[in-house]
């Protein structure tokens, strides 16, 4: 029989402190039982000698010292798995809001995991389609890899979110050789984290996904904006739980998009400030880098194991300022960047990513012969040497004005604007596979003269170049 507790001798906020406690655990669940009955749930977040305290998911409104019961259920916050999670929407604590049937459950797993050992780990080495040009060709994403996007304020990566999870999926190599070998029969799924959102955006992603069939793939995790901090902390736990479900035990290649980790880190700092903790650079906790790199080292593959868990995390720079300890300790911990910007967004250019900062560090891991096609590394190394030199000259024409540019330099300037126009630019539906996002590639460099286009072979040039 459980043992409950009349203690209860403070309460501030979302906290409250039990004492005369025997045998409590760090992060253990609770049940507080009300005078009316009700019961709610809380997390241990700290015990000292005979002391628990207790943060509260639904709030400590009309709690009473004298009257509240409070027991401890002897285990962590757990997320019940099995196959019948695909095509469901949960809120942040793991409980459907569907309006579907409860998920009867294989087994429950407690959703903080367990690290993985770093020589189980296997290397990151394949393709994965996102049906966007700027990411699939220049910011390449392979299975395993942890490649977050940079964004700010009013900046759409809600939409590169819904269309990345509507359209990833892996696909066999392009060239002649290699087609049908692999890539078309394999189990892919997504799962969609959305943390701090309003209930606009909670309706669009389901609407999206349900509207699309995309939902038929995906577990959705739905965390809203009025939803209690300590729920905010639970969902990207909850979104890599399911993951790892469906990785290594149903052997699927999953990519988990969780948006917005902004949202996260501040209910970090939320939680920390309730604890009365010191805080580090602009109030966030010192092991901010800790707690996030828990989550981010989630992802990846372990050998001997068929599936893979790729993670794309979504931030939104305050003030667009990289050096933000949110993005400066995500850019640490992750393999690269997509960084969306406010520039090429005025110009009315969807998605606005910019390919200069923009880096996917396991790239050439993952395109190539046998993998996508053996043309990819050298047109996208050309296509980013022309646009850098485009842009270049765009600023030197600001400067000292279009006369001063030479013929080679206007062709380039004008290179940089079709390319922002033709290839990265489409519609937030459109989904481009990766043979038309290198024909349009090509197309561009024919535009550029032969000999300055010093990163292609002739062979290709012949084959390719109309």
């Amino acid at each position: 029989m459980q043992k409950e507790y009349l203690t209860v001798t403070n309460i501030a906020g979302p906290l409250m402190l039990v004492e005369e406690t025997e045998g409590i655990k760090y992060d253990e669940i609770a049940e507080i039982v009300l005078a009316s009955g009700e019961v709610r749930r809380g997390k241990v977040l700290e015990i000292n000698k005979d002391k628990a305290l207790v943060q509260l998911f639904e709030g400590t409104t009309g709690l009473n010292l004298n009257q509240s019961r409070v027991r401890f259920l002897g285990r962590g916050v757990e997320f019940g798995v099995s196959p019948d999670i695909l095509g469901r929407v949960f809120d942040g604590l793991g409980r459907p809001i569907d309006d579907g049937p409860e998920v009867i459950p294989e087994k429950k797993v407690d959703i903080n995991g367990l690290p993985y050992n770093p020589y189980a780990r296997d290397y990151p080495s394949e393709f994965i389609q996102t049906g966007i040009s700027a990411i699939d060709a220049m910011t390449t994403l392979v299975r395993g890899q942890k490649l977050p996007i940079f964004s700010g304020s009013g900046l759409p990566h809600n939409d590169i979110a819904a269309q990345i999870a509507r359209q990833a999926r892996v696909v066999p190599s392009l060239d002649e050789e290699d087609k049908g070998k692999s890539g078309e029969k394999e189990k892919f799924a997504v799962v969609f984290g959305a943390m701090g959102i309003t209930f606009e955006e909670a309706n669009f992603f389901i609407n999206d996904f349900r509207k699309t069939g995309a939902i038929e793939r995906t577990v959705l995790f739905v965390n809203l904006a009025n939803d209690p901090a300590i729920e905010r902390l639970a969902t990207p736990r909850m979104a890599l739980t399911a993951a790892e479900y469906l990785a290594f035990s149903q052997d699927m290649h999953v990519l988990v998009i969780l948006s917005d980790m902004t949202n996260y880190c501040d209910a970090l700092r939320e939680v920390s400030a309730a604890r009365k903790e010191v805080p580090g650079r602009r109030g966030y906790p010192g092991y901010m880098y800790t707690d996030l790199s828990l989550i981010y080292e989630r992802a990846g593959r372990i050998k001997n194991k068929k599936g893979s868990i790729t993670l794309i995390p979504i931030l939104s720079m305050p003030e667009d300022d990289k050096t933000h300890p949110i993005p400066d300790l995500t850019g640490y911990i992750t393999e690269g960047q997509i960084i969306l910007s406010r520039e090429i967004h005025h110009k009315g250019v969807y998605p606005p990513i910019d390919v200069l900062p923009s880096l996917s560090r396991l790239k050439q891991k993952g395109i190539g012969t046998g993998k996508t096609r053996h043309d990819h590394a050298s047109v996208t190394s050309q296509l980013f040497a022309a646009y850098a030199r485009g842009k270049e000259a765009k600023e030197l024409a600001v400067i000292l004005g279009d006369a001063a540019l030479s013929d080679v330099d206007k062709k380039f300037s004008a290179f940089a604007d079709g390319y922002e126009k033709s290839f990265v630019a489409q519609d937030v539906y459109e989904d481009r596979g990766l043979e038309k996002t290198l024909t349009i590639g090509w197309k561009l460099l024919s535009e550029l003269p032969r000999e300055e286009l010093k990163r292609l072979k002739d062979e290709d040039v012949e084959k390719y170049m109309k």
